[in-house]
């Protein structure tokens, strides 16, 4: 990855961790919510995470807030968006890992990812509790 897309990376997740550090908390408080509704320590049916996950973001009126989230890591990349985000495809998805963001801009695409969920493949694939802190569970790149 070159210098300038590493400062501009960097630049952005220090924003969201800085200024929506608590909104990503919330998120993976809403993570907490879903495998303590588990039999165990793993789900192995992806809707176990995606749905439940989902719902309980809408439930804490966190799932209308992620676009701001990517507005404001796009903006501190000095970079525009293509057009405004929604709460919707293509811009925001509920994935088994957790909320994934995503925007066009001229530098191409900012993904940011609240990774609250890992993923362990093995003979069955199995959904497991990720990162519980903000700086642990976000990612940001650009593709």
């Amino acid at each position: 990855m070159p210098d300038e897309t590493r400062r501009t990376v960097a630049a952005a997740r220090e924003r969201l961790l800085d200024d929506h550090g608590e909104t990503v908390a919330a998120v993976l408080r809403c993570a907490d919510d879903v495998a303590a509704s588990w039999d165990g320590a793993a789900a192995t049916d992806r809707a176990a995470v995606v749905d439940p996950l989902e719902r309980r973001l809408r439930e804490a009126d966190l799932l209308q807030r992620l676009p701001e989230l990517l507005a404001d890591a796009v903006a501190a990349t000095e970079h525009s968006l293509a057009a405004s985000p929604v709460a919707a495809p293509p811009y925001v998805v509920v994935a088994s890992r957790g909320p994934v963001l995503r925007g066009t801009t001229d530098a191409g695409r900012l993904v940011v990812t609240v990774g609250a969920f890992a993923v362990e493949r093995g003979e069955t694939v199995r959904y497991v509790r990720g990162p519980t802190n903000p700086a642990a569970a976000l990612s940001v790149s650009f593709e």
